[in-house]
Order: C-alpha cells, then structure tokens, then sequence
C-alpha cells in the first residue's frame, strides 16, 4: 500500500474519522508511516476513561433500540469517542479473518424489527499492521488468545460474583456468534468495565439475579469481556458503547454481518432487563423461528437429496451389475461360439485332411495297382506249361486267370492287390485241400512247385 490515496483510506476506514485533511495531517506528522500513525491515535483512546453516564439518565433509564443508536445520517445520538484501530476495521471484508475466525456462511433472513430500525455491522479483521516501506503484515489476534480473554473474564466473573450469573462462554465473540447462529438464539453481549461505579451492584443484583440469568440462558448464547482486555475494548468500539455497565443484544445477519437489535446503557434492574430481553426475544422470534425452519428444510432437502441419490447409486450400481452381467454372458457366449467355430473348422479341416490322405491313399493303391498289372504282363493262351488260377474274395467276388507255371507265387499277390477288389494289404492266399497258406516265405516258390500245377482254387483270407 504505497500510494498516499491508499493509506489515507485505510487510516479513515480503520479510525473512523470522516476529516479527511486531519487524517492527512496526522499521517504527515507520522510521515506517512500507516503502522505509526494507527497506533498513536490507538494508544491515545486506549488509555481515555470511558465517558461516565450523567446522572439524570439514571432514573429515565437509557435502553436505546437501533433507532435510538443510530441516527437518520448514521451518525449516534451519544457519540462515543472514535472508536480504536481493529475494530473500526469492522467495515473491512470478514474474508480477511484469519482461519479459524471467519464464519457467518449462509444467511438469516431479517424482517422489520418492532423494536425500531436495525444497526448492521460489516466484521473484520481483529487486529492489523501494516509493515513498513509498503510490506503488509497483518497481526492478528489469534483464536487461542480471544478465547483465553473470554475464560479469563469468565473466572473473573465467577470469583468476584459467583456463578448465579448468565454462562458466559469460555470463548471468542466470532465464535459465539457462530454458536448462537446454529443453536437458532439471539447473541447477549455484556462489556465489563471493572473500574465503573455502577459495575459491581449490576453484576451482584442484576446480572446474577435467579430470574435474569434462567432467562437470558434459555434465550441467548452469552459472550462477555473486559473493556480492559483487547476483544472486550473492541468490541466497545464496535458497539459505540458510551456507559457503563453495557449490554446488548446481537445476531447474525446475511453478506457477513451482525445486527444490533438492542442494546442497554448504564444500570438497570432485574426487572427492567427482563422486559427489554423479553420484548427483543418476542420481536425476533418469528424471525429466528423461520430461520430454524429454513435450516430444517435445508436439512430435510439435503437428507432427501442424499437418499434420493443413494437411490439412484443404487439404481445406477443395478444397472450397471446387470449390464456387466449381460456383457459377461455376451462375452461367454461370443467365446462359446468362437470354440464351437474354430473345433467346426478344426472338424472340417480334420475331414478334409482324411479326405485327401485318403484319396492320396488310393490314389498311391491305384499306382500301385496299375505297376503291377502291368509287371504281370498279357494274359497267357493255355497251353501245358500255363497254369489256371481261381480266386475267391472274402465278400464272394470270384476272379480267375491263367498264368505260366513258372509264375512264382509273389506275382498271384501282385495279380489279387491289381484288381482292387480288397481295402487292406494285410491278407494270405489259402488252398482248402488239403489247407495250406502260401505266405511270405513261399512267395518265391512258383505254381509248378508250389502244387499248383495245372490248376489251383485258392481264397484270400485276411490276417487279423
């Protein structure tokens, strides 16, 4: 943030002061140091007395609605001094909160409050510096010390006054901020000032009165400080407290900001707490009632959706177990049929391989047959030296042929395979009477000495 345009915004959105030429004249004084200048005018209010309620408010009573605290310009009817650095950062992005801080996601509606106008306030950052030469380094208080404050002030509480008082939590104010807006309740908000006259008798009579605090624990979320500590004097800065003792009644609002919708000055009692708190709680009623319903509904919606979409993972998960098992069955039967195709062709191929060996075979038998035809050369006329020979086949079929009796007996074999008429090789040529079986080892006898001379009748007996 080098630009003097810049700087000069910054210190006015951070102290408050509308004068533009005085806040130029303060940060030339600082020469231009942002960081400096911030904390001389800080230190300055820090260390002033809150201003004191006059006296004859006291009787009349100063509880002031919005309206009462703001006026038509925006300006307060009791001006308190100008509020201290971080919390006049109150106008600045609640973005810039550092983690665990920032919080009023979603909105709540608000409706006209009976009580007056509202005073809505944008939260920022809790505490800031600006490094020097233009190098920003945001200091900011951290959630472990808020919280500490509050349990610091909440022991205090209870040592000095006992715990008949509301149950102050033992935490920041964004985070019980954060807690009323989910448990649908209304933030009440007391500043401490411990060295006020006023405090103790409110503290003892008011605050830990039976009645007000069972009231205001049923019907808020109760946060507390000290004006001496760092949150608590924010948050009177924040709130333009101007007297002591000082209550008020917030909530949060949409776009990231609270709502002042009450706030009470200077001692009252039991019963005078009692009808203010009761008439904020009956004016927003309606309002945190529809809030609860908004938020119920969007549970219900989002309950509704969730199971709506369980239902339809659970129709999808179906759909897709069913097209997977459809694709698992196409798939087993596209494979049955790619087996049953290849075990169809490896049949074909395996028929027509027989086939061919097959005809090969015969076709070698026929070569075979046609050679030894042809070795046995033309039939002989008969003659004394030609012997007559009589063949007889296993199925009945008789062939008969001359043949010279010097013809040995290998060449009836090659005569009986020349004529085809037998499907195996394995055979022997048999004569009846007597029985003798002319096998291998008298194939190179011929007819003559064999016996078979003039003429023979033999039959072809298959060897087993």
């Amino acid at each position: 943030m080098s630009e003097p345009s810049d700087k000069l915004a910054y210190f006015q959105a951070i102290t408050g002061l509308e004068d533009s030429d005085l806040c130029v004249e303060i940060l030339t004084a600082h020469g231009w140091d942002l960081e400096l200048a911030i904390s001389s005018f800080t230190t300055t209010e820090t260390h002033a007395p809150p201003p004191s309620p006059p006296p004859e408010n006291h009787a009349a009573g100063t509880s002031s609605d919005s309206a009462a605290v703001v006026s038509q310009s925006g300006s307060p009817s009791n001006a308190a001094a100008p509020p201290g650095l971080v919390w006049r950062v109150i106008t600045l992005p609640i973005s810039v909160i550092s983690g665990s801080l920032g919080l009023i996601s979603g909105a709540i509606g608000l409706g006209m409050w009976a009580a007056g106008g509202v005073l809505s306030y944008s939260l920022g950052m809790i505490g800031l510096g600006s490094g020097r030469g233009g190098e920003g380094s945001a200091r900011l208080v951290s959630v472990s010390a808020v919280a500490t404050e509050a349990m610091e002030f909440v022991a205090s509480f209870e040592r000095d006054y006992g715990t008949r008082g509301p149950n102050f939590v033992g935490e920041g104010f964004m985070e019980a901020l954060q807690r009323s807006r989910n448990s649908f309740k209304l933030l009440f908000v007391y500043l401490h000032s411990p060295e006020h006259p006023d405090t103790p008798a409110f503290c003892e009579r008011t605050l830990c009165s039976e009645a007000l605090a069972a009231y205001i624990n049923e019907n808020f979320v109760s946060w507390g400080g000290s004006i001496r500590a760092s949150e608590g004097f924010k948050m009177s800065n924040s709130l333009k407290a101007s007297r002591y003792p000082f209550c008020a009644v917030v909530m949060a609002a949409t776009n990231q900001r609270i709502v002042l919708l009450q706030q009470v000055e200077g001692p009252r009692s039991p019963e005078e707490m009692l009808s203010v708190l009761n008439r904020v709680v009956e004016d927003s009623a309606s309002v945190l009632g529809s809030a609860r319903h908004e938020a119920e509904e969007r549970i219900s919606n989002i309950r509704l959706r969730e199971e709506q979409d369980a239902a339809f993972r659970a129709a999808l998960e179906a759909d897709q177990a069913r097209e997977t098992q459809r694709r698992e069955e196409q798939e087993r039967l596209e494979r049955e049929a790619a087996e049953a195709e290849r075990k169809r062709k490896e049949e074909e191929e395996a028929r027509e391989r027989e086939a061919r060996e097959a005809a090969e075979r015969e076709a070698e038998r026929a070569r075979i047959r046609l050679e030894k035809a042809l070795a046995l050369g033309a039939e002989p006329e008969k003659g004394p030296d030609v012997t007559r020979v009589l063949v007889r086949f296993p199925g009945g079929e008789r062939k008969e042929r001359r043949f010279y009796s010097t013809t040995t007996i290998q060449s009836l074999y090659d005569y009986v395979d020349s004529l085809g008429c037998l499907d195996v090789e394995d055979y022997s040529l048999v004569s009846n009477f007597p029985r003798v079986v002319y096998g291998p080892e008298k194939a190179n006898l011929n007819l003559k000495e064999a016996g078979l001379h003039p003429q023979a009748s033999l039959f072809v007996e298959l060897n087993s």
